[in-house]
C-alpha cells in the first residue's frame, strides 16, 4: 500500500477530534433502561447501597459521553447537562409506562406489561427515543442520532431523534417504520408496520423547515401507508388504512383506505399455461 497514503490517515487520526464511540453511548443506554426498567434488567442489588452505586456509575459515564464531545460543541458544560438529563429521568419512566400500557391494551397477543417491556421491539424503539429526544433538546451532538440508529439497527424502526411524540404512543410489529425529524406525533396514536412519515422534499436548504407531517390524538395508521409534506395534517380520531398515500391534509374523523380493483376469471375462460 502507499506509504504516502498510510501517512495521510496516521495524520487524519492524529488530528481527529475526540468523540465518544458508539460501542460506549450503547452501554450506557442499556445500563439506563434496566435501571429504569427491572423487567430488563439482569442484575439485582441486595440493598440500596449497591443500587445507589450503580446509579452513580452510569452518572459518571454519562458524564464522561458528554465531556468527551467537548465543551466547544456543547451550549452548556457537560455537569449542567448531566443534571438536566437525570432529572428527566423520573418523566421519561412515567411516559414510557403508559406507552407499555397503550401498547398492551391496542394488542391482543400481549399478555403483560412486562412482556411488553421485555420483549417488544416497538416499546424498545420508543423508549430510546423519548431518552434521545432529551439530548435533542439540549442541542447534544452525536448521541441523540446514535442513539435512535441503535434502535433502528435492532429493530428495523427508524425514527429521527427530533420528532415529536405524545403519550400513549404505540406501535405495532415495527418494522420498516420511519419517522421523520419534524414529525408531530399527537395523544393515543397506533402505527403499524411499514409506515412511512416523511417529506415530499429533501433539498437540504429545506433543513430547518417542517418538512413532515402532523398526526393529531386517537389516530391509528395502519401498515404500508404513506404520509408526506410539512403541512399535511392527519386530523384527531381519523383511521389511515393500510397502503395508502397521502400528501394534502385529513381532517377530523376521516377514514381513508386504499381500494383495489377486483378482476374476476370467467368461469368458461380457459387458463393460460
Amino acid at each position: 500500500m502507499d506509504e504516502k497514503f498510510i501517512e495521510a490517515l496516521y495524520n487524519a487520526h492524529r488530528n481527529a477530534e475526540p468523540i465518544p464511540s458508539p460501542d460506549l453511548v450503547c452501554s450506557w443506554l442499556n445500563g439506563v433502561l434496566k435501571l429504569l426498567f427491572p423487567e430488563l434488567t439482569d442484575r439485582y442489588y441486595d440493598n440500596y447501597r449497591s443500587f445507589q452505586q450503580h446509579y452513580d456509575a452510569l452518572r459518571l459515564e454519562l458524564y464522561t459521553i458528554l465531556d468527551k464531545i467537548g465543551p466547544h460543541r456543547l451550549e452548556l458544560a457537560p455537569e449542567v447537562l448531566e443534571k438536566r438529563f437525570l432529572d428527566q429521568l423520573p418523566a421519561l419512566r412515567k411516559a414510557l409506562l403508559i406507552d407499555a400500557e397503550a401498547i398492551l391494551a391496542g394488542d391482543p397477543a400481549a399478555p403483560s406489561k412486562t412482556e411488553v417491556i421485555r420483549s417488544y421491539p416497538g416499546f424498545f424503539a420508543i423508549a430510546v427515543h423519548r431518552l434521545a429526544h432529551e439530548f435533542y433538546c439540549m442541542k447534544v451532538p452525536l448521541i441523540p442520532r446514535i442513539l435512535s440508529e441503535h434502535a433502528h439497527s435492532q429493530t428495523g424502526i427508524d425514527i429521527h431523534p427530533g420528532a415529536s411524540i405524545g403519550p400513549r404512543f404505540c406501535i405495532d410489529h415495527g418494522t420498516g417504520v420511519v419517522i421523520g425529524e419534524t414529525v408531530v406525533i399527537g395523544n393515543h396514536v397506533k402505527v403499524y408496520q411499514g409506515v412511512t412519515l416523511g417529506a415530499l422534499s429533501v433539498r437540504k436548504e429545506m433543513a430547518k423547515t417542517k418538512r413532515h407531517p402532523t398526526i393529531e390524538d386517537n389516530v391509528v395508521i395502519y401498515s404500508g401507508a404513506t404520509i408526506l409534506g410539512g403541512d399535511t395534517i392527519i386530523g384527531h380520531d381519523s383511521i389511515i388504512g393500510g397502503n395508502v398515500w397521502i400528501t394534502r391534509s385529513v381532517p377530523p374523523n376521516s377514514r381513508i383506505y386504499y381500494q383495489g380493483q377486483v378482476m374476476q376469471r370467467e368461469e368458461t375462460e380457459t387458463p393460460q399455461l
